[in-house]
């Protein structure tokens, strides 16, 4: 093609001491100046296609590699990955593997230095870089000290310092929340708007990419089985179900009304605003009637209590500031809020490995300040974001039998424990792998399994979903759906404000380390001014909700389900 940038022929590719391909029969041409998507299910092979387009494999990572790679006119297999790279730039979905600097602007600054930049231009691109992924004023922040959103933007400013023509990037905004994402896809509009530049992402988001993206590349099974338009995808439900992919909310509903007969395939909606305008069409004068059922309360028995919580790390910064909360017997609470507004520094005190700078945190009656986690651990398991950061053993085995020896149980119960959770959790086939030989998602279930093997009181998650695909989403939260209606208490931290509608019964927003909201979802959802102050994006059902207050609806719908039948109910309604 004649404007392709990259192009892939006949392409295999099979891993290092793996006879089967992880690829096979890629022919892909992919235009410049244009926004192309990768999307799949988990291991169908789409970081593997991002890392061909510009050299690591097989240059870093080796395995048999067969056809022909070609980026920005470089047939890669005549070029050294140094030159291929300041072309053709790559951000990796862990940010933390490609994060050197020990403060922000020494961290950019690595990869222009490495190619004899001009010491003046390098801090031009520093602020240039910092300001497209709007980290204004980071220049001399610690790595460290980062969140997980903004290490996420770091490693993007890296890349853009670099100049590239071409920037690929790994599932770009799995670390970030709504309002992170936004920004995120609005740097790459703007890239591309400004400087036409070529931008390739592997993502699972369907929301945010559906009108964004000039073409879809779908992979399944190793091989690319649709390309094109996003509205021609998203369209069709039974082609994004039959792929893996998360429907687009209001798409879901169109759906709905499609196989009803009521609209045509064309005509199912694809953003919020066709959406009401297409169920205002259909409704007239007809008014939807109102879901009169009560919400579930939970049960009078506190689990957990704070009371006046404050807290600051060692260099002063403060992370939360006079939070009261009290979780009970039974709840499922979901913290929401932006990166940094400190959902992961409360839910640590909930185990002790943070104790309270000012104030008092009870669990189970006990004083946290005077426990330590392992004593903790009977009550509270603690599932972090980065699963990584709990895995230490040789076998997924060894890691989900870790706990359990330290309780002092026998070898029969052990074994009857671990083969329980990995049934659960569907890890049976790898309890002899070594965990990081497995990829995100699976490490996600091990941390999971390791936790639940204990049989906690209370399971803290952070960001369960982190790196799943959607059917990894959809068994994740059913796991922990099941879990909850079996008696577990539930503290969830999430950015995915779907799963909080259809998942959770309560809501607690923090907003720079104070709780701005607490109550049952429905509830919280209805504040939206708070909830933009707070930086949280309602979900589009939720928003979509609202604005059908003018068709007679005065309690939001909080899932798609809901209000179509709902919409559908008023449609079949005789006047």
């Amino acid at each position: 093609m004649e404007n392709s940038v990259i192009s892939m022929q006949n392409v295999e590719y099979a891993y290092p001491g793996s006879e089967e391909p992880v690829l096979e029969n890629i022919s892909l041409n992919i235009e410049g100046g244009k926004f192309t998507v990768i999307m799949g299910k988990t291991g169908a092979g789409k970081t593997t296609l991002a890392l061909l387009a510009n050299g690591i494999i097989p240059q870093l990572m080796e395995g048999k590699l067969k056809g022909k790679v070609v980026s920005t006119g470089m047939d890669l297999s005549l070029y050294r990955i140094q030159t291929i790279v300041k072309n053709v730039g790559l951000v990796l979905q862990d940010p933390e593997t490609q994060i050197f600097g020990r403060i922000v602007e020494e961290d950019i600054a690595f990869g222009p230095r490495n190619y004899l930049v001009p010491r003046k231009e390098i801090y031009e691109r520093i602020d240039m870089a910092l300001e497209r992924v709007r980290l204004n004023g980071y220049q001399k922040r610690a790595t460290s000290q980062l969140s997980g959103g903004e290490k996420q933007r770091l490693a993007i400013a890296g890349i853009l310092a670099m100049n590239p023509s071409v920037i690929i990037l790994d599932e770009p905004t799995s670390e970030l929340d709504p309002l992170g994402r936004e920004e995120i896809y609005k740097t790459i509009q703007d890239l591309q708007r400004e400087k036409d530049m070529t931008v390739v992402a592997v993502e699972h988001s369907s929301q945010e990419i559906s009108e964004k993206a000039d073409e879809i590349v779908m992979l399944n099974d190793r091989k690319i089985v649709w390309q094109g338009k996003p509205s021609d995808f998203f369209r069709d439900l039974d082609l994004v179900n039959g792929n893996g992919i998360k429907p687009i909310p209001v798409s879901s509903l169109g759906w709905a009304l499609c196989q009803k007969g009521y609209i045509e395939k064309n005509q199912i909606p694809l953003n919020m605003d066709d959406a009401f305008s297409l169920i205002s069409s259909l409704l007239g004068s007809k008014l939807l009637a109102n879901d009169s059922s009560a919400e579930p309360l939970h049960e009078e028995n506190p689990l957990i209590a704070a009371k006046g919580l404050s807290f600051q790390y060692e260099n002063g910064n403060p992370a939360l500031s006079g939070v009261d909360l009290t979780i009970y017997k039974g709840d499922f609470v979901a913290l929401i809020g932006q990166n940094g507004a400190g959902k992961t520094t409360l839910a640590k005190h909930f185990n002790s490995i943070h104790k309270p700078s000012s104030g008092i945190v009870r669990v189970c009656g006990k004083d946290t300040a005077k426990e330590d986690p392992s004593s903790l651990s009977a009550h509270v398991g603690y599932v972090f974001q980065n699963p990584d950061h709990q895995i230490f053993c040789t076998t997924v085995y060894k890691e989900l039998e870790y706990g359990l020896k330290n309780k002092g149980m026998s070898t029969d119960e052990i074994d009857a424990r671990i083969q329980e959770v990995a049934e659960l959790l569907g890890i049976k086939e790898v309890l002899s792998e070594h965990p990081f030989s497995l990829g995100k998602g699976e490490r996600q279930k091990l941390a999971v399994a390791s936790i639940l093997a204990l049989k906690p009181e209370i399971l803290v998650i952070d960001e369960p979903t982190t790196g799943q695909d959607w059917a990894g989403i959809q068994g994740m939260m059913a796991l922990i759906d099941k879990l909850h209606k079996s008696g577990t208490t539930i503290v969830m931290i999430t950015h995915d404000m779907d799963i909080v509608a259809r998942y959770a019964k309560r809501a607690v927003v923090l907003c720079k380390g104070k709780v701005k909201l607490d109550g049952p979802v429905r509830e919280v959802f209805e504040h939206q001014q708070i909830l933009s102050e707070a930086y949280v994006t309602r979900p589009q059902i939720i928003e979509l909700s609202d604005r059908l207050r003018a068709k007679g609806l005065t309690r939001l719908a909080i899932t798609e389900e809901e209000l179509s039948r709902l919409i559908i109910e008023a449609l079949e309604r005789k006047e």
